[in-house]
Protein backbone atom coordinates (compact mmCIF):
# COMPACT_ATOMS: atom_id res chain seq x y z
CA UNK A 1 0.00 0.00 0.00
CA UNK A 2 1.49 3.62 -0.76
CA UNK A 3 2.63 5.41 1.92
CA UNK A 4 0.72 8.53 1.35
CA UNK A 5 -2.69 7.21 2.18
CA UNK A 6 -3.89 8.81 5.33
CA UNK A 7 -4.81 6.15 8.01
CA UNK A 8 -3.19 3.63 5.89
CA UNK A 9 -6.63 3.67 3.41
CA UNK A 10 -6.21 2.80 -0.21
CA UNK A 11 -9.99 3.86 -1.17
CA UNK A 12 -12.02 6.59 0.06
CA UNK A 13 -15.08 4.32 0.61
CA UNK A 14 -12.60 2.63 4.05
CA UNK A 15 -11.88 6.03 5.20
CA UNK A 16 -15.64 7.62 4.88
CA UNK A 17 -18.26 4.74 5.20
CA UNK A 18 -16.24 2.04 6.75
CA UNK A 19 -18.94 0.01 7.44
CA UNK A 20 -20.18 -0.68 3.43
CA UNK A 21 -19.05 -3.37 1.42
CA UNK A 22 -19.35 -1.32 -1.96
CA UNK A 23 -20.03 -3.70 -5.18
CA UNK A 24 -17.87 -2.21 -7.17
CA UNK A 25 -14.80 -0.01 -7.16
CA UNK A 26 -13.38 2.03 -9.95
CA UNK A 27 -9.65 3.14 -10.09
CA UNK A 28 -8.21 5.63 -13.56
CA UNK A 29 -6.01 8.00 -13.92
CA UNK A 30 -7.77 11.43 -12.62
CA UNK A 31 -9.86 10.12 -10.09
CA UNK A 32 -8.78 11.76 -7.01
CA UNK A 33 -9.43 10.14 -3.91
CA UNK A 34 -7.37 12.36 -1.07
CA UNK A 35 -6.29 15.30 -3.11
CA UNK A 36 -3.98 16.64 -4.78
CA UNK A 37 -2.68 13.17 -5.79
CA UNK A 38 -4.67 10.76 -8.06
CA UNK A 39 -5.21 7.62 -7.10
CA UNK A 40 -3.82 6.39 -10.60
CA UNK A 41 -0.95 8.03 -10.04
CA UNK A 42 -0.10 6.10 -6.74
CA UNK A 43 -1.04 2.70 -8.19
CA UNK A 44 1.15 3.03 -11.42
CA UNK A 45 3.55 5.87 -10.62
CA UNK A 46 2.04 7.87 -12.96
CA UNK A 47 1.84 5.23 -16.04
CA UNK A 48 -1.99 5.12 -17.07
CA UNK A 49 -3.93 2.38 -15.36
CA UNK A 50 -7.47 1.68 -14.84
CA UNK A 51 -8.73 -1.29 -12.61
CA UNK A 52 -12.44 -2.21 -11.71
CA UNK A 53 -12.95 -4.12 -8.87
CA UNK A 54 -16.65 -5.73 -8.02
CA UNK A 55 -18.18 -8.76 -5.97
CA UNK A 56 -18.60 -12.04 -7.48
CA UNK A 57 -22.47 -11.37 -7.60
CA UNK A 58 -21.44 -9.05 -10.04
CA UNK A 59 -18.73 -10.07 -12.20
CA UNK A 60 -20.27 -13.57 -12.31
CA UNK A 61 -23.11 -12.26 -14.99
CA UNK A 62 -20.70 -10.43 -17.31
CA UNK A 63 -19.93 -12.66 -20.39
CA UNK A 64 -16.33 -13.08 -21.05
CA UNK A 65 -14.32 -11.01 -22.43
CA UNK A 66 -17.43 -8.03 -22.23
CA UNK A 67 -15.24 -5.86 -19.78
CA UNK A 68 -12.02 -3.49 -20.89
CA UNK A 69 -11.57 -0.16 -22.13
CA UNK A 70 -8.54 1.58 -23.38
CA UNK A 71 -6.08 1.11 -20.59
CA UNK A 72 -6.54 -2.75 -21.09
CA UNK A 73 -3.66 -4.84 -21.30
CA UNK A 74 -1.31 -2.46 -21.13
CA UNK A 75 1.98 -4.20 -19.63
CA UNK A 76 4.08 -1.39 -18.90
CA UNK A 77 1.31 0.56 -16.89
CA UNK A 78 1.35 -3.23 -15.07
CA UNK A 79 4.39 -3.32 -14.28
CA UNK A 80 4.61 0.36 -12.88
CA UNK A 81 1.94 -0.79 -10.50
CA UNK A 82 3.79 -3.74 -9.08
CA UNK A 83 6.84 -1.64 -9.06
CA UNK A 84 5.09 1.38 -7.68
CA UNK A 85 4.21 -1.15 -5.05
CA UNK A 86 7.39 -3.27 -4.47
CA UNK A 87 8.77 0.77 -4.19
CA UNK A 88 6.04 1.35 -1.37
CA UNK A 89 7.41 -1.59 0.67
CA UNK A 90 10.90 -0.34 -0.04
CA UNK A 91 10.35 3.30 1.39
CA UNK A 92 8.34 1.72 4.08
CA UNK A 93 11.19 -0.06 5.29
CA UNK A 94 13.92 2.69 4.42
CA UNK A 95 11.36 4.63 6.84
CA UNK A 96 11.73 2.16 9.69
CA UNK A 97 15.71 1.98 9.48
CA UNK A 98 15.37 6.32 9.52
CA UNK A 99 13.18 6.06 12.69
CA UNK A 100 15.64 3.64 14.53
CA UNK A 101 18.74 5.57 13.61
CA UNK A 102 16.84 9.22 14.38
CA UNK A 103 17.13 12.38 12.66
CA UNK A 104 21.02 12.67 13.91
CA UNK A 105 21.85 10.01 11.07
CA UNK A 106 19.34 9.97 8.57
CA UNK A 107 17.47 13.08 7.21
CA UNK A 108 14.87 12.09 4.61
CA UNK A 109 14.14 9.34 2.58
CA UNK A 110 12.26 10.62 -0.95
CA UNK A 111 11.64 9.33 -4.43
CA UNK A 112 9.04 7.24 -6.40
CA UNK A 113 8.23 3.65 -6.75
CA UNK A 114 11.72 2.00 -6.99
CA UNK A 115 13.98 4.74 -7.52
CA UNK A 116 14.42 6.04 -4.17
CA UNK A 117 16.80 8.16 -1.67
CA UNK A 118 18.03 8.16 1.43
CA UNK A 119 20.15 11.14 2.48
CA UNK A 120 22.08 10.67 5.62
CA UNK A 121 22.71 13.60 8.04
CA UNK A 122 26.17 16.07 6.85
CA UNK A 123 27.87 14.12 9.37
CA UNK A 124 27.56 10.78 8.14
CA UNK A 125 29.37 10.57 4.73
CA UNK A 126 27.44 8.53 2.44
CA UNK A 127 30.74 6.94 0.81
CA UNK A 128 31.69 5.75 4.04
CA UNK A 129 28.25 3.71 4.42
CA UNK A 130 27.93 2.84 0.80
CA UNK A 131 31.40 1.14 1.50
CA UNK A 132 30.25 -0.84 4.27
CA UNK A 133 27.49 -2.05 2.80
CA UNK A 134 29.63 -3.06 -0.31
CA UNK A 135 31.37 -5.31 1.71
CA UNK A 136 28.32 -7.18 3.13
CA UNK A 137 26.93 -7.74 -0.49
CA UNK A 138 25.06 -4.34 -1.18
CA UNK A 139 25.38 -2.48 -4.10
CA UNK A 140 24.21 1.08 -3.36
CA UNK A 141 25.35 4.61 -5.38
CA UNK A 142 25.91 7.70 -3.83
CA UNK A 143 24.35 10.88 -5.48
CA UNK A 144 23.29 14.30 -5.33
CA UNK A 145 25.19 17.14 -3.46
CA UNK A 146 23.65 16.24 0.16
CA UNK A 147 25.12 12.51 1.60
CA UNK A 148 22.63 10.78 -0.22
CA UNK A 149 22.28 7.05 -1.00
CA UNK A 150 20.19 6.02 -4.04
CA UNK A 151 18.21 2.37 -3.17
CA UNK A 152 17.68 1.33 -6.98
CA UNK A 153 16.60 -2.51 -7.19
CA UNK A 154 15.61 -4.49 -10.23
CA UNK A 155 11.77 -4.59 -11.14
CA UNK A 156 11.71 -8.16 -10.81
CA UNK A 157 12.95 -8.05 -6.94
CA UNK A 158 11.11 -10.03 -4.37
CA UNK A 159 9.79 -8.37 -0.71
CA UNK A 160 12.11 -10.70 1.06
CA UNK A 161 15.17 -9.24 -0.78
CA UNK A 162 13.74 -5.80 -0.39
CA UNK A 163 13.67 -6.77 3.76
CA UNK A 164 17.23 -8.75 3.68
CA UNK A 165 18.23 -4.94 1.23
CA UNK A 166 17.34 -3.18 4.70
CA UNK A 167 18.71 -5.24 7.42
CA UNK A 168 22.01 -5.34 5.66
CA UNK A 169 21.83 -1.58 5.29
CA UNK A 170 20.54 -0.89 8.62
CA UNK A 171 23.37 -3.14 10.25
CA UNK A 172 25.97 -0.70 7.79
CA UNK A 173 25.05 2.16 9.09
CA UNK A 174 25.24 1.06 12.36
CA UNK A 175 28.63 0.01 12.27
CA UNK A 176 29.16 3.42 10.37
CA UNK A 177 27.91 5.98 13.08
CA UNK A 178 28.98 3.86 16.23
Amino acid sequence: MPPSRPEGKLFASERFLPEATPDVLVMAKGARLDPPRPLARRLASGFPLAALAASSSLTDAQPPGSMGGTYAGNAVSCAAAVATQRGARLRAALGEVAARRGEGVVRDVRGHGCMLGLELAASQPAGTAKRACAARGLLLLNCSVYETLRFIPPLTVAPAEVDEACEVFDAALAEVVA
